[in-house]
This record gives structure tokens, sequence and C-alpha cells, in this order.
């Protein structure tokens, strides 16, 4: 049977738990199994510059020791990518990528909700990095953590800036932080238009590479 490693690189147990539950659906069973960690050592949220590049390494190692057919980085910076991908034999997807990637099948122009200002210019390094600027609505961020947006207590910040997004002449959403994955379907719901969640993506791409 083939295995789906999906690795959330901050130590927050919460966000894995989100992610499980997140891409629950797309396993086979008696074929594709999905199972979720998390990095132990990474730090509680990747919330700065510093903690995308502090866990690369540590991403590399844990698919070198634990091997997978394929491999999800769980974060929506994509932290490692490149290193991964250099490195391991099996095909590693990066959650914002895949985002992007999906978005593109479900309308003209996406908004992404960030976890946080700061993290906007290294999203916008990556969407000019793959040619869609002219894709891209807008960025809005809640300026929460990354432990605030896996709680309940942020959907209504999401709804709000969701709706903001469509005001600017988005038509999908993208859920810019793994921590959101919980939130998909009910935001989905409310909003009226698709909404991306991110590590759904890269599974369904994971799987699409596997099954071929």
């Amino acid at each position: 049977m083939a295995l789906i490693r999906v690795i959330n690189p901050n130590s927050n147990e919460d966000v894995t738990a989100g992610l499980t539950d997140a891409v629950a659906p797309f396993a086979m069973p008696g074929r594709i199994d999905i199972t979720c960690e998390t990095l132990e050592s990474g730090p509680f949220g990747i919330d700065s510059q510093r903690d995308v590049e502090s866990v690369a390494l540590p991403l590399a190692e844990r698919m070198h020791a634990r091997p997978a057919d394929a491999f999800v980085i769980a974060c929506y910076s994509d932290p490692g990518l490149a290193l991964c991908r250099a490195e391991i034999a099996a095909p590693v997807f990066g959650i914002q990528e895949s985002g992007l990637a999906m978005a593109l099948t479900r309308g003209e122009r996406f908004g992404v909700i960030a976890i946080a200002d700061a993290s906007i210019p290294r999203h916008l390094r990556a969407i000019r990095t793959m040619g869609l600027e002219s894709r891209l609505v807008r960025e809005r961020a809640l300026n929460l953590t990354v432990a605030e947006s896996a709680g309940e207590a942020v959907f209504g910040r999401l709804e709000e800036t969701g709706q903001a997004l469509i005001g600017d002449g988005a038509d999908v959403i993208i859920l810019g932080c793994a921590g959101m994955a919980r939130h998909r379907q009910k935001l989905e719901a409310a909003l009226g238009c698709p909404v991306i969640d991110p590590p759904q993506a890269a599974v369904a791409h994971a799987l699409g590479a596997l099954l071929a």
C-alpha cells in the first residue's frame, strides 16, 4: 500500500489534528494511506522568515528517516520545498504551490487570506515566481498567530476577510495557512464561492502523482 506523509513543520499538535481531519476524505483504504505528523523540533508557528528557514533541514532529515511514496509540506510558506525536492526521490508537494495551482482551475481571480501582514511578502514572492500576479486580486491578513487561526473563534474574522476579498474582485479564496484547514467547508458555504484549502490541494496532487 502506498503512503502519503503530510508533515506539519510547526510543533502545534492542534494544527496537525486539523490537517488530519481535512485530508481524511482523500484516503483510499487498502490502496493509499495518508498520515499527518508533527515536526516536533519546529517552532510553535511558522510566523517569520527565520521560522521558515529553521525547518528546511529538519524537514529533509525527517523525509530521509521516514520514507513515503509522496510527501506534503503543510505550511503555506512552503519551507524547505526546493531542498527536499533536490534530496528526496519521492514527489514532494508544497501547499502554497498546490493551492495556487488549484485556484486557477476554480475561477479567474483569487484572493488569499494570510495569517499576518508579515507573511504576505513571502507569499508574493512565490506568486511572482509562478507568474500569477495578474490572477491575484489581493492578500488580506487576519494578523493572528498560527495557533489562533486553528481555533473556532476565528471563523468570524475569516468570513469578514473573505467577503472583503470578494468585494476586491476575487471569485476564489485561498486559505493562506495550514492552521485554517478545519474552516474550509463552513467558509465556502458562508461565502458562496470556492474556498481552497492548500493541504487538501497538495494531497490531491500527491494522489494524482501516485495513481498515474
